[in-house]
Formats: C-alpha cells, sequence, structure tokens
C-alpha cells in the first residue's frame, strides 16, 4: 500500500491526536511533574535525529522522498546505528509528547504511529532498497537494527 501524504503529515496528525486523547480521555497519571520534563530530552533527540538524517541524505545527493528511489545507499551517521532513524526521530518525538502530557493514553497513538509506520513505509521502502542494491543492503541489513 503506496501513500501519497508524507510521514511528516502522521506525525503531526498523532501528535493531535495524543494531545486530544489526554484531554478527552485521559487513563491515570503515569508521569508526575517535573519528571514529565524528560519529555523534552526525547523531543529534541527526535528532532536532532531527524535532522542528521536528512543532512545525510543531502550529503549523499539521494531523495529523502518516502518510495522515490534512491541513488544512495547511504550507511554513515545516524544510519550506523538505525535503518530507519526518521521513523525512530518522529516515534521519539511522539513519545516525549506523551511523556510530557503525564496520562497513560497518549502512548496508545505513539504505539500505532510506529506500527502504522513499518507497514506503511518501512516494509516497502526497504524492500525497495534491496531491489535497487542487493548484496550491498543485505550486508547493511545484517549489521544494522531496523529501528535500534
Amino acid at each position: 500500500m503506496k501513500t501519497k501524504l508524507m510521514p511528516t503529515t502522521y506525525l503531526l496528525v498523532a501528535i493531535l491526536l495524543s494531545i486530544a486523547l489526554h484531554y478527552l480521555m485521559p487513563i491515570m497519571d503515569v508521569i508526575h511533574t517535573p519528571w514529565n520534563l524528560f519529555g523534552l530530552v526525547l523531543v529534541v533527540f527526535g528532532i536532532w535525529i531527524n535532522i542528521s538524517a536528512d543532512q545525510a541524505f543531502k550529503r549523499s545527493k539521494t531523495t529523502v522522498k518516502p518510495f522515490d528511489v534512491s541513488s544512495v545507499l547511504v550507511q554513515d551517521g545516524v544510519f550506523r546505528f538505525s535503518r530507519n532513524p526518521m521513523y525512530l526521530g518522529f516515534t521519539s518525538i511522539l513519545l516525549g509528547v506523551s511523556i510530557l502530557l503525564t496520562s497513560l493514553s497518549p502512548y496508545i497513538i505513539a504505539i500505532v504511529f510506529a506500527v502504522s509506520m513499518d507497514f506503511i513505509y518501512i516494509r516497502i521502502e526497504e524492500r525497495m532498497l534491496g531491489d535497487e542494491f542487493g548484496d550491498e543492503w543485505a550486508k547493511y541489513r545484517s549489521r544494522v537494527r531496523k529501528w535500534i
């Protein structure tokens, strides 16, 4: 299933849903102030990892757009630790938002988001990379985890 929506659109919707769920259907507070401020660390980490991944794509002069054919298999920078650092960053942002909101409800959205990204984007993108880069992709895939 290919979609024309960018992952950032899903992220924005997920953040809005997390906030709405927290205020409309809060399931017990699990993290209290000031401990909830740890969520800022995850939000900043998520933003940093996305910027780092985007810069790696630009340095390699390959596309950042999902489902476009890559001209280079990026394996340096944050791609040494995760095959999908941008989706990891988005999920980190959502987990950070969930912690900041304090209730259990927003975590549901973060989990659904991560699973959805795997089905909507990651599996298809990784299949395309396998088709495009063959053995180089197989070696990379065997040494670097999908998420972390």
